[in-house]
Parts: structure tokens; sequence; C-alpha cells
């Protein structure tokens, strides 16, 4: 799908490299490919930053970022000429949606490609975290099998009830997923979906309270923020999974940790954290709790593919102003 942004551009020129601002880390092969191909400008951080972007920020058209850097609110405002964000990542809740709308800035992100990965990463979770089976890993590299024999009886994966919040692209491919292993499945989203086999919940408590295990999918940003809150995990329950592979902004952290601590929630597999990189010591304590550094989509072929995207969306806009993935 393409879009045609050149409503926004009808007197533009081409933009050049000194125009196309890299912002923060990105990778390596879409960082590689600014600074060879294009000879873009790199955001420096630190003291330098505010000098640099007093020499360049006028003459800035397009910020390519990563969807965890994103183009925040105060740094768009420094980009006075913005036109577009080339996004790597399916997320982009980290720039300033709200304000690109309003100044007419397009934005693009890397849909699909990334799908099966992080519903592999979703699966991944939901068995480890029900059957144990990082925890039973633990288990013998500790040398405990030899002193105990048996280990701590967990529970079946299989034929579950399971709730999925957010059935889009990913939510949908985690939901066939789990259509293999028997389980019945769940969803809320703002609105049903046309045509879904699967069972409608009015709000995300109503879906907390139908199933046993659910599986956070929804998009990150101000409006799902705190979705997953005290009410949800309540209504989840003592014999309850969460899985998380969207955003830890989704999840009221705190109030999932202390439902974990308490025994009001069975487990969790978490990929992804309210304050990335930094994980609470409680979760790491807690040996009924998977950690991921947020590698749901951290697969070779999918990263390429990713990095193929961002880097077309790039080159399609400086051809003619048309992204090939816009956000909707």
């Amino acid at each position: 799908m393409s879009i045609d942004t050149a409503e926004h551009s009808e007197n533009r020129s081409k933009a050049n490299g000194q125009q196309i601002l890299q912002v923060g880390p990105v990778n390596p092969a879409v960082a590689a490919a600014l600074a060879d191909e294009f000879g873009a400008l790199r955001l420096p951080e630190g003291a330098e930053r505010e000098d640099f972007l007093e020499q360049h920020a006028d003459g800035v058209r397009i910020a390519v970022c990563s969807g965890r850097v994103g183009v925040d609110t105060e740094l768009m405002r420094q980009l006075p000429n913005l036109e577009v964000i080339v996004n790597f990542g399916v997320g982009y809740d980290a720039t300033d949606v709200a304000q690109a709308n309003e100044r007419g800035i397009a934005i693009s992100n890397t849909p699909d490609v990334l799908t099966d990965c992080v519903a592999d990463t979703a699966l991944a979770l939901y068995l480890d975290v029900l059957r144990g089976t990082s925890a039973a890993d633990r288990f013998v590299r500790r040398g405990e099998w030899a002193r105990i024999p048996s280990f701590p009886l967990t529970v079946r994966a299989s034929g579950r009830k399971v709730g999925i919040l957010g059935l889009g692209r990913i939510g949908k491919a985690i939901a066939a997923r789990l259509e293999g292993f028997g389980c019945e499945i769940h969803y809320h989203n703002r609105r049903p979906v046309e045509g879904s086999p699967y069972t409608y919940q009015s709000s995300p408590a109503e879906l907390a309270s139908a199933v046993e295990v659910l599986v956070i999918a929804a998009a990150g940003g101000p409006e799902s923020a705190g979705l997953v809150n005290a009410d949800v995990l309540e209504k989840l329950g003592p014999d309850g999974y969460l899985v998380n592979i969207a955003r830890g902004s989704v999840v009221d952290e705190p109030e999932l940790i202390a439902a974990l601590q308490e025994g009001r929630l069975a487990g969790a597999g978490l990929d992804v954290f309210a304050n990335e990189p930094h994980v609470p010591a409680e979760l790491m304590a807690l040996d009924n709790v998977v950690l991921l550094p947020h590698v749901g989509s951290g697969t070779r072929e999918t990263r390429a593919d990713m990095a193929a995207l961002t880097l077309h969306n790039l080159r399609s806009y400086l051809r003619d102003s048309t992204l090939v993935t816009p956000i909707s």
C-alpha cells in the first residue's frame, strides 16, 4: 500500500543528504545506508546536541529513527521544516503523532514483515511461563535435580482459554498459532473485527474475566497506557497468566509486580517493560516470570526485512513524496 503525500509537498524540491537526519541508534544496515548512500546527518547526544540543532535544524526535512527512540515532542518542535518521519519498527509511540498530524508530517513504519516473528515470540513466552521451561532450566543448572528429583508441576498449555488484547496483524497471527494448541480464543479491540471467528469481549476487564491467559498485542501510545490495570489483573486472577509482547506502557507495571508478589497472578512472560532497558529488580527476583530484552522481532531475517522496508520508504519519499507503508 502507498500513499501520496504530495499534497503536503507540492512545491518541495528533492531533499539532499544534509536534509536527512538520523535520530538515535538505528539498525546497522539502515545506519550504513544513511551514511554511505545518502550522506545523512546524525543527531549527536549530550552537550553537542543543542549546537548541532542550532546549526542544522531549519534544514532538516526527513527524520529516520527507530520505534524505541522516535521523534519526541521537543525535538519535533525544534525541526520547523520537518516533512516526514521514517520509522524502523511497527511501533511509533515514541513519536509525537498528535503534533505530526497537526503539522502535516507524514510517518511510515514497518508492518507485516515482523508479524510472524513477534507472534512466535508470544508463543514462546506463552509456553515458557505456563510450562516453566526457563525455571526448569535454572533448576537443572543449579544442580538441584540431583537433590530434588521432581521439579514442581506446571500447568497444561494446550486447550486453554486465551484472551488477546489487540486483534491486529500480530494478534491474529498469535491467535492462529494458539488454535494449533486447541485454545479457545477471546479478544478485545475498540470494536469487533468483522468476520472474526473468535469471541469478542467488550472491555479488557471482561476479556480478563473470560480467560486463563491474557496476551497483550495492543499498540502502544497514550490511548493504551495503563490499559491493563489493577482491575484487569484482579479479573485475570491467581490462576491467570499474562504475556506482553506489545509495549510496557500498556500494563500498570507496579500493579503487575504487586499481583505477582502477592500471588494474585500465577505468572507473566514479558518482552517489554515500562522503562526499557531498566527492568525492576522485583520482577527479576520472581521465578514465575520470564523476562526477554525486547526481542520480539529479533531474528536476522526479520531485521533485514525491516531495514529493507525502512529504506524503501525513504527512497520512495525522496523519489516522489510517497510512502510505501504510511501509518493510518
